[in-house]
C-alpha cells in the first residue's frame, strides 16, 4: 500500500538520503534556482551571452551561488555555479567544475550583508536601462508600481571600475535606502528581491519603467510628472514592512542543525534485525505460556533490558533556544498559489469525505466526534486502517503519523492481536459486568513492566483516570490543592481545564465550569521549579498539596520538553511537602518503552494514569495505578465497605474486549519490542526532516522523544502569558500557519497531528519513512521565499 495524496512536480528528486551522484552537489537548490533564473531571463532577452550575473543566497549560511566569470548562460549547469561566503571568498567544492566565480563578487557579498531581506541579486545591462547610465538620470516615483516594488526612485550608483572594491562599496551605500533596483552609471543595472522570482520580477519591472521614463524624456522633456507624495510613501512604506519580515527571517534565526547530505540515518529495520536475533529484546522465561506469570523474573527487569525508545535525550536548551527563535520571526508558510493547490486537492480527490462530513454537521456538533479529527479545510473521513497507512471514503491512501493520537504502537488494525481478541469476545461478548479473567491479567501484565504500578484500576478513558487519580489523592493525603504544569493537557474534567495548553491561561478554556470547581487548581509555569516550590509553600496556608500532576516529558507530549533530570527534581519537592507525583503516562505509558516515561527518567511516582496504549487502540483506554497503600482508597466489589472508599467506576470499566485487547498488545509489544523499533523509526523521521529544514533554510524546529516526533512551523503553542500581547496579536496567525501545513502534509498523502505531531509505530520502516520525507520535501518546496 502506496500513498496516494497529490505529489508535486518536484517527485523528481531523490528521497532525502537517497544516495545519488546529483544530490551529493552541495547547496544544490540555491544553485538550482541561480540556472532557473540565468535561462528565464535568457528567454526573454535580458542576458546575452556572458555579460552580467546572478546569485541566490544559501539558506542558512553565509554564503550565495553565484553565476561563474565569462561563462555562457545557455551551456550552464548546476555543477557550474559557484559558491562565495559573504566575504566575497570563493568556497570550492568537489564539483569537478573548477571554474571562477563573477569578478563582481564583491558586489554581491556586500548586499547581502547590508540586506538581510535580500535573497536573490540580478546584475545585468539591458539597454533601455542602461541607456539611463550613461545619460546617469535616476528615475523618479513614476506609478505606485514601481514604488511597491522597486522603492522610492530607481538611484544612480557612482562610476567605479567593474569588479572593484570601490564599485562595491559604492553599491552598498545605495542598497542600504531599502529600494530595490539600481542603476549603475555607465556600466549596467542592479535588481534585487526577497526570492529569486522577485529579482527577475523586478528586473523586468525596471526595463519596463526604463523604457516608458526614456520616451517621455525624448518626447517631453522637462514635463514629466510623478506620483504624489503621499501615494509614494504610502507604496514605499508597504514594500518596507515586506522587507522587515523578511529580513527577520534572517536577522532573528539561528544557525539550523547540520546533517551532511551523505549522513546515514537511524534505521527501523536494524532495531528490527536485532530484536529477530534477540540482542535488545524477547520475552522473559514465564512470558511465553501466556499465564502473565514472570517466574523468578523481577517485575521491572523484562523493561529494563528491552530498552527504551528514546536513543538520545533532546538537548533541551538548544530546542527551545530554536523555538525561542522560531516565534520570534514572522509565521513563514506556504506561497499563495501553492495554497490554492492544496485547497484544490480537497476540493476534487476528497468530495466523498466532504459530502459525508457536511452530512454530520445536521447531527453532530462540529461534524466530528473526535478532538483530532483533521478539520481543515474540512475533516477527512477514514474507511480503513492497515499498519502505516489510511485510506478514505474516495480510496486516497496516507501515512498515518497520527495512529489515533499515539494507541497504536504496533502499527494501526495489528492482525495477531485482532484475532486473538475475537477469540475472547466469541466466548464471553464485549462485555459481562462481572470479573474476568483478563481484567487480572491486564493488572499483572502491567505491575510485571511497571513494577511500580502495584495495584491497577480500569477506567473508561485517560480523563476518568486523572479525575479519578485527583480524587484518590485528596482522599489519601486528606489535602485538597492540586498542582499541574501550565499548558499541559490532562483530559477534560472540571478539575484539570486550568491553564489548558497555553501557560497562564487559567481558566480561559473554563467554560461552562463553575468557578468552584477549580478554586483549588493551581499551575507552574513549564520548567520552572521555583514557581512549583512557591506554589506548594503557599498552598501550605490553604491545607496543603494532594498532588502534583505531569505529564512527564513536557506539555502537550513534549511540546515544551522537560530538562532530563525535570522530574527527579519534581520527585524531591513533592516528597518535602508531603504531596504525590501523579505521572499523566496517557501517552507515554509502553510508547517510550515498556517501562514508560517512569522507567525511562528513573523517577517512581505514586500514582500513574493510563491510556491511549493500555488497550492497544481497542476502546474503554483508561486507568491508573500506583502504591498499594494509595490505591487502597479505590477498593470496590469485595473491598468496597461504604464510605471507606472514593466513588469511581463505569458500567463498560474493565470489560473483556478492552482488558484482553491491552494484554495482548503488551504482550506483542514485549515480544517484538514495538516501542524501541518505532522509537528508531521517529529517530529516522527526525533526523530527515532537519536535514531538508537545514537544505531550505527554514526557520521549523524538530525533535523527538522517541516515536513521539514534533515538527514546529508555526510555534503556536510556544506562545504564553508571560508575553501577553504577543498572545493575543499572533495567536490567530500561526494557529492558522498550522493548520495549513497540516492541509499541505496531507494533500501530499501524510496524516499528522494538527500539522506540528506525529507518532510513529512499528510498521513505519525505513522505506515508509524516507517515502514520507521526500513528500514533506515537496511540501517545504513550496514555502514563501524558498
Amino acid at each position: 500500500m502506496k500513498p496516494t495524496g497529490d505529489r508535486t512536480e518536484r517527485g523528481d528528486r531523490p528521497a532525502a538520503d537517497e544516495p545519488t551522484e546529483e544530490y551529493a552537489v552541495q547547496h544544490r537548490l540555491s544553485r538550482q534556482h541561480v540556472v532557473d533564473m540565468c535561462r528565464t531571463m535568457l528567454a526573454r532577452g535580458y542576458l546575452k551571452a556572458t555579460e552580467g550575473n546572478v546569485s541566490v543566497r544559501v539558506p542558512g549560511h553565509r554564503l550565495y551561488a553565484v553565476t561563474p566569470s565569462n561563462y555562457d548562460y545557455d551551456r550552464m549547469r548546476v555543477e557550474d555555479i559557484c559558491i562565495v561566503d559573504f566575504d566575497g571568498k570563493h568556497v570550492p567544492d568537489d564539483t569537478g567544475a573548477d571554474l571562477k566565480p563573477s569578478i563582481e563578487c564583491g558586489m554581491h557579498a556586500n548586499i547581502y550583508r547590508e540586506r538581510p531581506d535580500v535573497n536573490a541579486i540580478v546584475h545585468t545591462h539591458q539597454p533601455y536601462a542602461s541607456a539611463l547610465a550613461f545619460l546617469r538620470k535616476p528615475i523618479p516615483a513614476l506609478t505606485d508600481e514601481q514604488v511597491r516594488f522597486l522603492g522610492r526612485e530607481v538611484a544612480i550608483i557612482d562610476y567605479a571600475p567593474s569588479g572593484t572594491g570601490f564599485l562595491a562599496r559604492n553599491v552598498q551605500k545605495k542598497v542600504a535606502s531599502g529600494d530595490n533596483a539600481f542603476i549603475i552609471a555607465n556600466h549596467g543595472v542592479v535588481a534585487v528581491g526577497t526570492d529569486p522570482d522577485r529579482a527577475v520580477f523586478n528586473m523586468a519591472l525596471l526595463e519596463k519603467v526604463s523604457i516608458a521614463y526614456l520616451l517621455a524624456l525624448t518626447s517631453e522633456a522637462g514635463k514629466i510628472h510623478t506620483i504624489p507624495t503621499a501615494i509614494r510613501e504610502i507604496a514605499f512604506s508597504k514594500l518596507r514592512a515586506d522587507e522587515k519580515r523578511i529580513a527577520a527571517q534572517i536577522t532573528e534565526a539561528v544557525e539550523p542543525l547540520r546533517v551532511p547530505v551523505d549522513e546515514e540515518l537511524p534505521s527501523a529495520h536494524a532495531a528490527a534485525v536485532e530484536v529477530a536475533a534477540g540482542r535488545i529484546a524477547g520475552t522473559s522465561p514465564g512470558a511465553a505460556d501466556g499465564t502473565g506469570t514472570t517466574g523468578s523474573v523481577l517485575p521491572g527487569a523484562e523493561s529494563a533490558r528491552l530498552g527504551y525508545a528514546i536513543s538520545e535525550y533532546p538537548d533541551v536548551d538548544d530546542v527551545m533556544r530554536r523555538l525561542k527563535a522560531l516565534t520570534a520571526q514572522p509565521v513563514r508558510g506556504l506561497r499563495h498559489d501553492a495554497m490554492r493547490d492544496v485547497l484544490n486537492y480537497f476540493d476534487t480527490k476528497c468530495r466523498a469525505s466532504k459530502e459525508i462530513t457536511e452530512r454530520a454537521r445536521r447531527r453532530i456538533p462540529g461534524g466530528v466526534q473526535h478532538n483530532l479529527a483533521f478539520n481543515y479545510p474540512f475533516p477527512l473521513a477514514v474507511d480503513k486502517a492497515d499498519g502505516a497507512y489510511l485510506v478514505d471514503r474516495d480510496g486516497n491512501t496516507y501515512i498515518d503519523f497520527l495512529q489515533a493520537g499515539g494507541p497504536t504502537i504496533l502499527g494501526s488494525n495489528y492482525g495477531p492481536v485482532n484475532e486473538r481478541v475475537a477469540e475472547v469476545v466469541r466466548d464471553s461478548g464485549p462485555v459481562t459486568g462481572l470479573f474476568h479473567e483478563y481484567e487480572l491479567r491486564l493488572a499483572e501484565i502491567i505491575h510485571r513492566f511497571l513494577p511500580h504500578v502495584e495495584m491497577y484500576r480500569s477506567l473508561g478513558s485517560g480523563t476518568e483516570a486523572v479525575m479519578a487519580a485527583v480524587r484518590g489523592a485528596r482522599a489519601f493525603t486528606g489535602k485538597k490543592m492540586v498542582i499541574k504544569v501550565g499548558g499541559a493537557y490532562h483530559g477534560w474534567s472540571d478539575t484539570m481545564v486550568y491553564g489548558l495548553r497555553v501557560p497562564g491561561t487559567y481558566r480561559m478554556n473554563a467554560k461552562g465550569i463553575p468557578f468552584g470547581a477549580t478554586a483549588r487548581t493551581r499551575e507552574a509555569f513549564p520548567h520552572d521549579l521555583s514557581q512549583l516550590k512557591r506554589k506548594l509553600i503557599e498552598n501550605r496556608l490553604r491545607g496543603g498539596t494532594a498532588a502534583v500532576v505531569v505529564e512527564p516529558v513536557g506539555p502537550e507530549s513534549g511540546t515544551r520538553p522537560v530538562p532530563r533530570d525535570f522530574n527527579a527534581r519534581v520527585r524531591e519537592l513533592c516528597d518535602e511537602f508531603g504531596a504525590l507525583l501523579i505521572f499523566d503516562e496517557v501517552v507515554t505509558g509502553f510508547r517510550l518503552g515498556l517501562g514508560g516515561a517512569a522507567g525511562y527518567f528513573g523517577v517512581t511516582p505514586d500514582l500513574t494514569v493510563l491510556g491511549k496504549a493500555v488497550s492497544g487502540g481497542y476502546p474503554m483506554a483508561g486507568g491508573v495505578g500506583g502504591r498499594a497503600d494509595v490505591m487502597a482508597v479505590f477498593g470496590s466489589g469485595l473491598d468496597g465497605r461504604s464510605g471507606a472508599h472514593i466513588q469511581v467506576g463505569g458500567t463498560l470499566s474493565a470489560n473483556p474486549l478492552s482488558c484482553a485487547a491491552g494484554y495482548f498488545a503488551i504482550e506483542e509489544m514485549a515480544r517484538t519490542n514495538a516501542p524501541v523499533i518505532a522509537g528508531r523509526a521517529g529517530d529516522r523521521l527526525t533526523r530527515g526532516l532537519q536535514r531538508l529544514i537545514d537544505s531550505y533554510g527554514l526557520p521549523y524546529v524538530a525533535y523527538n522523544q522517541g516515536s513521539i516526533v514534533h515538527l514546529e512551523c508555526s510555534g503556536v503553542m510556544l506562545l504564553d502569558m508571560r508575553n501577553p500581547v504577543k498572545l493575543l496579536k499572533e495567536n490567530k496567525t500561526r494557529k492558522r500557519l498550522m493548520e495549513q501545513m497540516g492541509a499541505a502534509y496531507t494533500a501530499h498523502g501524510i496524516v499528522t497531528l494538527a500539522g506540528s505531531r506525529m507518532y510513529t509505530s512499528m510498521a513505519d520502516t525505513d522505506e515508509v519513512i524516507d517515502d514520507a520525507l521526500a513528500r514533506f520535501d515537496q511540501v517545504f518546496a513550496l514555502v514563501e521565499g524558498v
